[in-house]
């Protein structure tokens, strides 16, 4: 949610973020609105503290005297109840109204409509050259015998997956992987010193989430007004299932005023996450790409807003160390405007090199993203930070994803595949699967 001062002050910027985004949404009826607001706060206080004044004179006056002002108190009383209702319908219209004014880009953001309009940043590593008809996923995982969508369907229906064998293995591995690095104090030092960021060297809390929240808390983390029909709803108990570890791991402070000195607070989250894949009909139905199950190592990061851009900076070059370490050539993309979420002020992707895909000739497909979110999500769900000044604030919020398990499952399967039909595990996982180097079909 933005600052309504920031509304009230700076029109002109809040419509520019609004078309760089593509979001229609009327401004000056909105301004108007709060007008209405506040006018209708002013007039509520404004009796509210008459009827005060009266009760507090009433123990002083003389019977006659008394009487008349019991009369004009019921009259008082009234009158505000008849305001505050007012008050309550026009409050609730600002509320919805508000919370439809998705995050503005920050302004180094490319612009843009849609992914067409994304700006390659870098390409890293090499593409595999293989001297053989190269497989697919699809084709590795029957072959063997470590993927099974078939029998998945047949309990679950489309887009859902057995992982099996060494691929059941390789999940565990990757997400020992991310969580050995990410809770080390030494390892985020290094790669500060690399990146020559000026951050805290704190390392990251592993925590295992709830994969099911409030409608209320999914609402305050910006993912209920657009991007609603991705969501899995348990609606026995009103309760809805995370697409990402982020929705139930920024919650966790709601309402809650942090200290300055405990900033930044950085989380890394391990969970099953769902997606209804709405839109998608028809798209990667095959193999476990687009799937309504999956598993994610998440982190997330509460900062002070003056940090926020450069732990930005951190948890792409965190994305950037893992798929190096595993030896997967990708590229690194600079969100459009256009192509924003609601939440999300700045976001960068990581493509991984896929040699499998678009008929076998290869393609880049997304396998991370991390999204700077500023004050917006912070705000709506109202947790502040105390500084050292005494004074409040919103801190910024940072996202990012570590692993996203069945995609990096198949760029390694993909880049590491051998014309006999095996698959080599790569060095950095070896030491979490003491005696497996390949996967082979026994």
């Amino acid at each position: 949610m933005l600052d309504p001062k920031f509304i009230r002050e700076h029109p002109d910027r809040v419509r520019a973020g609004l078309k760089a985004k593509g979001v229609e949404f009327d401004v000056d009826a909105f301004l108007k609105l709060d007008e209405r607001r506040r006018a209708k706060i002013g007039e509520v206080d404004q009796l509210r503290a008459k009827q005060n004044t009266a009760s507090d004179a009433i123990a002083t006056l003389a019977p006659a005297e008394r009487e008349t002002t019991l009369g004009q108190m019921r009259d008082l009383k009234t009158n505000l109840t008849k305001l505050e209702d007012e008050l309550k319908t026009i409050e609730a219209e600002y509320d919805e109204r508000i919370r439809q004014i998705p995050n503005l880009p920050l302004d180094d953001v490319p612009h843009g409509k849609d992914d067409r309009d994304n700006v390659v940043l870098r390409e890293v590593g090499e593409r595999p050259v293989f001297s053989f008809p190269v497989r697919d996923n699809i084709e590795l995982g029957e072959e063997l015998d470590i993927i099974d969508t078939a029998r998945a369907a047949k309990i679950s229906g489309s887009r859902f997956g057995y992982l099996k064998r060494e691929a059941a293995l390789l999940e565990f591995a990757l997400v020992q992987y991310a969580f050995s690095v990410l809770t080390n104090r030494a390892a985020i030092a290094d790669i500060l010193k690399e990146e020559g960021l000026d951050l805290s060297d704190e390392p990251f809390v592993p925590v295992v989430p709830p994969v099911m929240v409030r409608p209320e808390v999914m609402r305050a983390m910006g993912y209920m007004e657009r991007g609603g029909d991705e969501i899995y709803r348990v609606a026995d108990d009103d309760l809805l299932l995370v697409g990402t570890s982020e929705q139930s791991i920024g919650p966790m402070h709601m309402n809650e005023m942090l200290a300055e000195e405990s900033l930044p607070r950085r989380y890394v989250g391990f969970s099953t996450c769902f997606r209804r894949e709405a839109g998608s009909y028809g798209k990667d139905t095959r193999g476990i790409l687009r799937v309504h199950q999956f598993d994610k190592v998440e982190m997330f990061s509460f900062t002070l807003p003056e940090s926020s851009r450069a732990e930005h900076r951190l948890f792409l070059a965190l994305e950037e160390r893992f798929f190096r370490g595993l030896g997967i050539p990708y590229r690194v993309l600079n969100i459009c405007a256009g192509d924003l979420g609601d939440s999300a002020a700045a976001k960068f992707d990581i493509e991984a090199w896929l040699p499998g895909e678009n008929a076998k000739q290869g393609q880049y497909r997304e396998v991370t993203s991390t999204s700077n979110t500023t004050d917006f999500q912070s705000r709506r769900l109202n947790v502040k930070v105390r500084r050292a000044n005494n004074q409040a604030e919103h801190p910024h919020l940072v996202n990012g994803t570590a692993f996203a398990i069945g995609r990096t499952l198949i760029a390694i399967l993909e880049n590491y595949q051998r014309e006999d039909g095996s698959v080599e595990i790569p060095e950095v996982l070896q030491s979490f699967l003491p005696g497996i180097t390949e996967i082979r079909r026994t």
